[in-house]
């Protein structure tokens, strides 16, 4: 009787302990994400961007959840959109073409680019 208690207290604690890492891990995935979004939504209300973008509505340019529609979120594509952000461009959504933002940092550009991409539904 006394070995299975103790057998069964070994398997309860090798489970305890696997399950709380993948607790912490999904929790700072999740945090991390999280904190990217509220730094990419600080810089977007610091820049100009708000004269052109809305969340959910078209401005001049595409409102964000559109952009998020379009494109799927991984490195091609944040880089992409960074790179568009810092360049300016049109011909994608119209013709009227987005100002460039060439005081932008490349890492602040893919923290933008991955709030809006983070707003797809």
């Amino acid at each position: 009787m006394k070995i299975k208690y103790l057998a069964l207290s070994v398997v309860i604690i090798t489970l305890t302990s696997f399950s709380k890492n993948n607790v912490d891990k999904k929790y700072n995935t999740a945090t991390a994400i999280v904190v990217q979004a509220i730094d990419g939504e600080k810089l977007i209300a610091k820049m100009d961007c708000v004269g052109c973008h809305k969340v959910d509505k078209k401005l001049v340019g595409p409102a964000y959840v559109e952009i998020a529609k379009k494109y799927e979120s991984n490195d091609k594509n944040i880089n992409y959109l960074a790179t568009k952000i810092i360049k300016g461009g049109s011909g994608v959504w119209g013709a009227i073409p987005m100002a460039a933002h060439t005081s932008l940092k490349k890492e602040e550009a893919k923290t933008i680019a991955k709030y809006i991409l983070s707003l797809k539904k």
